[in-house]
């Protein structure tokens, strides 16, 4: 097993001894953190991920966003290609839980958009070192979309997440900033 692999491991592992209380709560603060952000504030289209639990609670920063009227816009991944497509999401019953229990957008029921559509990007992870570098969950979906995105980007993370030995790979982009419940992180992405 790779030092990634071991990395992802063991964070899982840490993550899945949350407290029901104590990832709820910090799940909202980091959310409260995200919606003072000018990032946020800002943008009219949001693209983030259909969260997993031990993953930052992102069903309710999409009621958010949904309650600010900005476009939703979450991921449908091309698994041959390990591509992502993002899809605009006006409801929660036009998911359907897919490839390895992910919740994805119906394409039957929703709207393909383009990646310049998407004004902030918000890029999941397992975890992140403060350059903005993040270790995601394995299959490099994001790594390629993040190549020429040009919107702004950012991620979520509980402070277990964070690791000051993350292995960099060249191929790997930073995000911007970091939310967390205690902090927002603004990442130095000059390489």
């Amino acid at each position: 097993m790779g030092k990634k692999q071991e990395l992802r491991e063991d964070l899982k592992c840490k993550l899945q001894l949350l407290k029901k209380t104590e990832y709820e709560q910090k799940s909202l603060e980091i959310a409260r953190n995200l919606f003072q952000l000018e990032d946020w504030r800002n943008a009219q289209s949001v693209g983030l991920t259909i969260s997993q639990f031990p993953e930052v609670d992102t069903w309710q920063i999409i009621r958010q966003a949904w309650a600010e009227e900005k476009e939703v816009l979450v991921p449908k991944c091309k698994h041959k290609k390990r591509e992502l497509e993002f899809y605009k999401l006006t409801s929660f019953e036009q998911l359907e839980n897919v490839y390895i229990h992910l919740f994805e957008p119906m394409p039957s029921k929703t709207v393909l958009v383009k990646k310049e559509q998407i004004e902030l990007l918000i890029v999941p992870g397992i975890a992140f070192n403060t350059q903005g570098y993040r270790l995601g969950f394995g299959g490099g979906y994001y790594d390629r979309f993040l190549v020429d995105y040009t919107g702004r980007t950012l991620s979520l993370a509980f402070p277990e997440q964070w690791v000051s030995d993350l292995p960099v790979d060249s191929f790997d982009l930073p995000v911007q900033k970091i939310v967390t419940s205690k902090e927002v992180v603004i990442c130095d992405t000059r390489k």
